[in-house]
């Protein structure tokens, strides 16, 4: 079986960097999240026919896909909208734990394997993965990043840094932190020396336990809290629209 890491990262970071990497130096094999959930619900699948049933054949776009920044713009800000897409795409924890058993079944164990997504702690992917990397940057750093590569004023890059997850909230859940604050070369010397380290623990079957077991544990009623706040505004959502 292959070695399977999962990363994350907030946006602006260098996460997609350091899989593109992987995959050119060493031949990973690389699955992004959100790209595995848009292929649920691809015209011909279930998630397709649910999400027009929900939402309206309007949300179809001119190429017969579902138009993803329409229903974008139709679920932000509503909790019982957003609650109500993911139900329709389907069961999306269940197509990650598949694509990482679909490697396990098929690679070989010289192999490396990634799933890279920005929600693999919260969401509980790092549960199938032997382990989990997180790449960080400081704000300020990740802030004229994000305005450069997104074309974004700087009050809109520091909206959506604001709303993301920080390093520091994430880092007890991760396994390796590299920190992208100064050049890719920088960073690519990290990632070759740990990807060796974490490749000789595997194959000498001498790997630790992923921290994100005693961190999901850690955090259960934490998350519990945030899980019944959700259902709260969404109930409150669903009134407003009855209103």
């Amino acid at each position: 079986m292959p070695l399977v890491l999962g990363v994350t990262g907030s946006i602006a970071t260098g996460k997609s960097y350091l899989c593109t990497y992987l995959v050119e130096k060493y031949g990973a094999i690389h699955a992004d999240a959100d790209k595995v959930v848009h292929r649920m619900y691809d015209p011909g699948k279930p998630g397709f026919d649910r999400i027009v049933a929900e939402f309206g054949e309007e949300v179809i776009g001119a190429d017969g896909y579902i138009d993803r920044k329409l229903i974008g713009s139709k679920v932000f800000g509503n909790q019982e909208r957003m609650s109500a897409l993911t139900r329709a795409i389907g069961d999306i924890a269940g197509e990650m734990h598949h694509v990482i058993n679909t490697w396990r079944a098929e690679l070989g164990p010289d192999q490396i394997a990634i799933l890279e997504a920005v929600n693999l702690m919260e969401a509980g992917y790092s549960e199938w993965c032997d382990a989990t990397w997180l790449v960080g940057a400081d704000y300020e750093e990740a802030l004229p990043r994000l305005m450069t590569r997104n074309n974004f004023s700087e009050a809109e890059a520091r909206q959506r840094l604001d709303a993301a997850r920080t390093w520091q909230q994430r880092e007890p859940a991760s396994d390796r932190l590299f920190m992208n604050n100064t050049t890719l070369p920088d960073l690519e010397q990290s990632v070759d020396r740990s990807i060796a380290e974490t490749l000789a623990m595997f194959k000498a079957g001498t790997l630790p336990r992923s921290r994100w077991h005693a961190w999901w544990e850690a955090t259960r009623e934490e998350r519990e809290a945030a899980r019944r706040a959700r259902e709260a505004k969404a109930a409150q959502d669903a009134q407003k629209q009855q209103g």
